[in-house]
């Protein structure tokens, strides 16, 4: 496929297109390489975001570092398992302003770092948010409560907020999780969390229990959505957008979640 050129016109065409307005609250993943090749790269596209939907907009993204757990958990997969205690006593406390987020994208790792964002101190599964509603949106995200009611995607479903998924599949799309904590499936678990933090001006490793979660069935979950016509599908550049209700998508996906999973412990 050749690689296509992008400016900042062609993306806020593509999100007017979508459906990106005025005052929105948007939730947005993104990956940059897969669109071509940007001018201006992941800066262009926040820039094109925050226009679309204005200062009485918010934008939320991902800003997970999730590199800040157990290592029997598997996120450090690449290293042996005799360094997973030296790991466990030294990987750095989360600090909202300081830890990079892992593999969220180019766009993510800046929007987290833009004038006025605010993130969540969450240590592992954070988000970041600018415009109108950010302070609420990252406000009290609970170790435990990650994707739950009253988490923040839990409020971006209170707020009727929008999904935007930009060059990624729904296996990036958050806001599913929050159906994993409504629905009722075989095998829902909890499982024990462990990351590193600060209290009381020290490092600490803390354990917390939370929902397993997973998202293998995030793309069947997705391809279902769109055949009911609850999302709509833009081209941009060598990839597309996708936009769709928090709600809509959030309430589909218990309703499908109820009907088809078969989760096994794990």
């Amino acid at each position: 496929m050749e690689r296509k050129i992008l400016i900042k016109s062609d993306i806020i065409k593509a999100l007017t297109k979508a459906g990106v307005m005025q005052g929105q609250t948007v939730m947005v993943h993104t990956s940059l390489s897969s669109l071509g090749f940007v001018c201006g790269g992941a800066q262009t596209v926040i820039e094109s975001l925050m226009e679309c939907v204005g200062e009485n907009g918010t934008i939320l993204m991902p800003a997970q570092s999730w590199k800040n757990l157990d290592p029997e958990t598997g996120v450090h997969w690449q290293e042996p398992e005799e360094w997973w205690q030296i790991i466990r006593d030294n990987w750095p406390a989360f600090d909202k302003d300081i830890t990079p987020t892992n593999t969220m994208g180019a766009v993510a790792e800046m929007f987290r770092k833009w004038p006025g964002a605010l993130r969540s101190s969450h240590p592992a599964r954070s988000v970041a948010a600018y415009g109108k509603y950010a302070e609420y949106l990252t406000e009290n995200h609970d170790l435990s409560n990650i994707f739950g009611d009253g988490s923040p995607i839990g409020k971006l479903y209170e707020l009727d907020g929008y999904i935007l998924l930009i060059g990624v599949g729904y296996d990036k799309n958050t806001s599913f999780h929050l159906a994993d904590a409504r629905a009722e499936y075989p095998g829902k678990h909890l499982v024990t969390e462990h990351s590193a933090v600060m209290e009381d001006g020290k490092r600490k490793w803390v354990s917390y229990e939370t929902l397993y979660v997973d998202g293998e069935d995030f793309e069947e979950i997705g391809k279902a959505l769109e055949l009911q016509g609850k999302a709509v599908r833009v081209s941009l550049g060598n990839s597309s957008i996708c936009m769709m209700r928090q709600r809509e998508a959030v309430d589909f996906a218990v309703d499908w979640i109820e009907k088809n999973r078969r989760m096994s412990e794990g």
